[in-house]
């Protein structure tokens, strides 16, 4: 997709981080929220469906509750947000209203989308609310979350909605232009890339974290969900909030920050759930020919090509799959817990009723149930 073809998206998922919502944390930018709001509500009069992703509720909170700086421990981070939750959507509220809009709050963890049927609520109540013209405001459930469950970043949490909701294009808005050839911070004759590939080498060494203090991210982690979104064919385009009409200069195709090409093969719904929307609960190593039946054959993996099984996990939960330098081949949701696992890797199916005592799945990991790296 070229940015010519913007204008012809039938949804689209915008993200906004914490340091432009608050002003470098000096409390919520009203002005700023207006007019973004405006801009989105513009595209959903002439169809185009929105999900607004909004981090800023832990930094709202610290604005309100008068912290220097960002809480440490994970209780203050909770009661933080909950704090700056209540001003958030009561702003992103009250201006979506002056337009004639409804806004909806839908609070997520992880958990909501590495569980099948929470990942299908949550993708059909969204998409309702698509269907009623609301434009839905989402954020991380940071009141409840635990370091254990939650997303990490509310640009991962950007990418995965694009994911759950088949968008066409991820805008995320931050303080930085786009992405430079290295952190113009550091280097100042770094210079801004308009166009890059997802697959581009490149990328890792060009991104850097979080130096704001106030959220979790960095263009590190938008570069990476600009991956993860393309994994459903979604384009991205990380702009600077402060430039004027950023979201419908982005919509109309005109060259603004920086566009991640998404020239990855977009994966079928259940594999694209498998391969972000889950979290690893062990790993498999595998033989050079597993390896390479996984590969070439797209074929099921059997525990004769598994040499060792590691985690804590149960049927039907997702593993790792790795060859024997440790490099990720593929994930895919396991017929076997942990404990029979280890009883049948490198055997064949036909003994499987004498060591486990039943005779189940003759694969470790159906090809229906995994997805290649």
């Amino acid at each position: 997709m070229s940015r010519t073809h913007f204008k012809n998206v039938k949804r689209v998922v915008v993200k906004i981080g914490s340091s432009l919502l608050t002003k470098g944390g000096q409390g919520l930018d009203k002005a700023s929220i207006a007019a973004w709001v405006q801009q989105m509500a513009e595209l959903r009069q002439q169809g185009i469906d929105i999900v607004l992703v909004s981090s800023g509720s832990v930094a709202e909170g610290m604005s309100r509750l008068g912290l220097k700086s960002r809480p440490k421990t994970l209780h203050e981070l909770q009661a933080a947000a909950a704090v700056g939750q209540m001003g958030l959507v009561r702003t992103f509220d009250d201006n979506f209203q002056a337009h004639g809009l409804h806004a909806a709050q839908v609070l997520l963890t992880h958990d909501d989308l590495s569980d099948r049927q929470r990942y299908l609520n949550a993708r059909s109540t969204l998409l309702t609310l698509l269907n009623f013209g609301v434009v839905p405001v989402i954020n991380e459930n940071d009141t409840v979350a635990t370091e254990e469950i939650r997303f990490g970043d509310n640009d991962t949490l950007a990418a995965l909605v694009a994911n759950l909701i088949e968008a066409e294009l991820l805008i995320i808005l931050t303080d930085q232009q786009g992405l430079f050839t290295g952190d113009p911070g550091l280097y100042p004759d770094a210079t801004l890339i308009p166009e890059i590939s997802v697959n581009d080498d490149r990328l890792e060494k060009m991104a850097g974290d979080s130096r704001s203090g106030l959220g979790r991210g960095g263009m590190s982690t938008k570069v990476r969900a600009a991956r993860l979104a393309s994994r459903s064919g979604a384009a991205t385009v990380i702009a600077s909030g402060g430039a004027a009409h950023v979201i419908s200069t982005v919509i109309a195709g005109h060259e603004l920050g920086t566009y991640f090409v998404p020239d990855i093969e977009p994966l079928a719904a259940r594999k694209r759930w498998l391969a972000g929307q889950l979290q690893v609960r062990g790993q498999l190593v595998l033989d050079a020919g597993a390896v390479k039946v996984l590969k070439s054959d797209g074929k099921s993996l059997l525990p004769v090509g598994i040499k060792t099984v590691s985690g804590q996990f149960e049927r039907g939960e997702l593993v790792s799959c790795v060859d024997e330098s440790g490099a990720e081949i593929a994930r895919g949701l396991i017929n076997y817990g942990i404990n029979d696992a280890r009883l049948i890797v490198g055997k064949s199916s036909s003994e499987f009723e004498k060591i486990l005592g039943y005779a189940d799945d003759a694969e470790m990991i159906h090809r229906d149930n995994m997805v290649l790296i």
